[in-house]
Formats: structure tokens, C-alpha cells, sequence
């Protein structure tokens, strides 16, 4: 019996935005898949139910793949590939496997020698990285930074460091509601000539995008209070 393929499937960044950001191979696709590993099983029921696909999601089975999954636990959820069904991987928002799980059963597949199709859709990661005007030569994502604000101080200067060694963009991300407190501490712990780029709402309608000094930034602070947001900086 051949083997199913393990399909990584895009969700939208923002709320109403299919329409412009997912395409036709990603709707096909779903609309075709009848079992899914999910990072939250009520996110990812609503987000193919918004794509009015005609899918009936009493008749799809889905199951749970987030940060907590236990390793030991793959090979299980992928049985339905060796038996033959697609599967397909959807994250809470964006890409799977680009900050955000998926990685995990991924490796597994190509140890089983699974045909893993990663699909085009939005990711933030990369958007602010295109829309910043820093360096797409050489970049590095560090996902969330610590939470206490000495070891943040000390990991932001560390970057910042090594973005001036390197030349290197240094991308990372915060809780949404703990994005005011990042930008404080930005503002007060890095070089005033340093870049900073703050990239909000992504593919939303008040999207922002936008790169500055932290001396700038100090003078225009915006407000990010539970906005989704990826943070860019990068030293001349």
C-alpha cells in the first residue's frame, strides 16, 4: 500500500484575510484532507470552516500537536500515513514548523521515508523580515526572549553584539500582552543608533510595519497591547 504525504498547510496571521493569503493549492488541499494534526483543535475547526470549502468536520479526525506533544508520541499520530491517508499539519496561526510545532513529526516522516509537502502561506517571521529592510543574507530567529528583565537586558545586549560582529538581523517575538514591556526594555537597554523593526497585524488592514532608531522609537513609542508583533534589530 503506498504511503500517504504529510502536508504542512499555512493559517492566516489575521482574522478575515484568506482570501489574500491562502491560495488555491492550500484550499485543495484541506478540502481533499480527512486527517489533521492541530495546534488548537478550536482554531484550526474554525479556520477551515471560514474557507466555506463545503467540508463536513464531523467527518474529519484530528488530533493534537503542540509544544507539549511528547516525542514517543509521533510515530502514533503519523499511523494513518503508513496506512495511506494524507495528513496534514495546521498551526495556530502561520506556518507549521517555522515557530511553530511541527517540526517534530516532520523528522519522523523523512526517518519513514513520508513525501512531506510544505505549502505557501504567511508567515511573520518572514514578512517582517522582507518588509524591515535589514539583512535576508544573514538573520536569526530566537523566538521569545527571557521574561525576567535582567536576563532579558543581558540577552538583548547579547544580540545586539552580535549583530554588530555578525551583521547578522536578530528577529524574535513576545506574549501579546506583554509587548509594551518589550518595547520599554528595548528602548532603555539597546545603543541609540541601533534599528529596531516593529512589525504588527500582519496581513491585517492596519498592518504596520516599520524600522527606526531606538532613539526614534523613544520619541514615537507605539502601543502593541496584545497585538501580535515581531521585533527585528540590527546594529551598523
Amino acid at each position: 500500500m503506498p504511503q500517504g504525504k504529510l502536508f504542512l498547510i499555512p493559517n492566516v496571521l489575521a482574522e478575515n484575510t484568506a482570501e489574500e493569503v491562502i491560495t488555491p493549492q492550500v484550499k485543495e488541499v484541506i478540502a481533499d484532507t480527512k486527517v489533521f494534526l492541530v495546534e488548537n483543535l478550536r482554531t484550526a475547526r474554525r479556520y477551515i470552516s471560514s474557507l466555506k470549502l463545503g467540508v463536513n468536520l464531523e467527518e474529519v479526525h484530528m488530533e493534537i500537536l503542540d509544544k507539549n506533544t511528547a516525542p514517543e508520541s509521533i510515530n502514533r499520530l503519523l499511523q494513518p500515513l503508513f496506512k495511506g491517508a494524507d495528513v496534514g499539519i495546521i498551526s495556530e496561526a502561520g506556518c507549521p514548523g517555522i515557530a511553530d510545532p511541527g517540526a517534530l513529526a516532520v523528522a519522523h516522516a523523512h526517518t519513514r521515508g513520508i513525501q512531506v509537502v510544505p505549502l505557501s502561506g504567511p508567515s511573520s517571521m518572514f514578512l517582517a523580515l522582507m518588509g524591515s529592510g535589514f539583512s535576508g543574507q544573514s538573520f536569526a530567529f530566537h523566538g521569545y526572549l527571557p521574561i525576567d528583565k535582567k536576563e532579558r537586558a543581558t540577552a538583548l545586549k547579547k544580540l545586539e553584539a552580535e549583530s554588530l560582529r555578525e551583521k547578522r538581523a536578530q528577529i524574535f517575538m513576545e506574549t501579546p500582552f506583554r509587548n509594551n514591556q518589550l518595547l520599554e526594555d528595548l528602548t532603555r537597554t539597546l545603543s541609540p543608533q541601533t534599528k529596531l523593526c516593529i512589525a504588527k497585524n500582519l496581513t491585517a488592514k492596519d498592518e504596520l510595519i516599520q524600522t527606526k532608531s531606538i532613539q526614534d522609537w523613544k520619541k514615537s513609542p507605539v502601543d502593541l497591547h496584545k497585538i501580535p508583533t515581531v521585533f527585528i534589530i540590527q546594529s551598523f
